[in-house]
């Protein structure tokens, strides 16, 4: 349960506060452990405060890992703090320039509404995900990540009439696999996107071997879902996110005039209470400890 981080890091006394060991590099060399080297690519509207979503769960494994910030050459970040991205992140041909990368992430980003084709940095994501896939042992992709990791594997997004976004329960569907085994037959898990893949499409796909199917709610469709040589891993929900994300994001689309955004389902606005942080946990945990035998043996 440690995390290697700079001891300035500016959340370093949240993440103390929510039971996670933080440690410096000069401390992490000294313990002799190697610690899991894990990429995320970052693409999320103001960066540095969603790193906290993504370092607290990574915490709560049992492994040491060390977060390598990476941040796209072709992505303008207009809304994040430029010279904090240039201190704390690195190209991704940094990234992996003499230290291997265990497991790589790709977070959402607020453009699954735009054709692939179209987003500006869709080459340089194109260019990571071919690299991934052929040389790093586990990638998670979530929310639009997951859907880029999904088009990386031939299989394309629609757009939603209406937003999936809410809290909704989501069946198990394989409690003998390395990372859902372990979690509950029934969860919760948060959703918020525009855009998703058709049921139908993801089974075809299934029946043509080319993926697993790992997770399904009624709300939201299938949720969790897997390549057949298992480097891509898509979790097209935000088990990540603590109910006020949700609530801020519903609040943000109203102001922005998106009439269409209907209140989260199955979540209480004025007294939101997380129902998934058990599922959050157990996911990454379970991806870290998955990561870590495939790069062990």
């Amino acid at each position: 349960m440690t995390i290697v981080i700079p001891s300035d890091y500016h959340a370093k006394h949240a993440l103390e506060k929510g039971r996670v060991l933080c440690i410096s590099q000069d401390e992490a060399v000294r313990e002799d452990i190697r610690a899991l080297r894990i990429g995320i690519l970052n693409i999320m509207p103001k960066a540095e405060t969603y790193e906290f979503s993504l370092l607290h769960p990574l915490g709560r494994s049992i492994m040491q890992i060390e977060p390598v910030w990476i941040r796209l050459k072709t992505h303008s970040y207009q809304s994040s703090d430029r010279s904090y991205l240039e201190k704390m992140y690195v190209p991704f041909e940094e990234a992996v320039g003499k230290n291997h990368l265990d497991g790589l992430i790709v977070t959402g980003a607020p453009v699954e509404e735009i054709p692939f084709e179209e987003v500006i940095y869709w080459e340089e994501v194109k260019r990571i995900l071919k690299y991934a896939r052929q040389n790093i042992a586990s990638t998670l992709g979530i929310c639009w990540g997951g859907l880029a990791l999904a088009k990386h594997l031939g299989i394309d997004k629609v757009i939603h009439s209406k937003k999936i976004f809410g809290v909704f329960e989501t069946v198990n569907l394989d409690t003998e696999h390395p990372i859902t085994g372990e979690m509950d037959d029934r969860f919760h898990c948060a959703q918020s996107r525009h855009a998703g893949i058709p049921d139908e499409v993801l089974e075809l796909e299934r029946d043509k071997g080319n993926i697993h199917l790992l997770s399904y709610a009624k709300e939201a469709g299938y949720m969790i879902f897997e390549s057949t040589d298992q480097r891509f891993l898509i979790h097209l929900g935000h088990p990540e996110y603590e109910p006020r994300r949700l609530i801020e994001e519903y609040q943000r689309d109203r102001a922005k005039g998106r009439s269409d955004v209907e209140p989260p389902m199955n979540l209480d606005l004025e007294n939101p209470v997380n129902t998934w942080r058990s599922h959050r946990t157990e996911f990454f945990s379970q991806w870290i400890k998955y990561v870590h035998e495939s790069t062990s043996y």
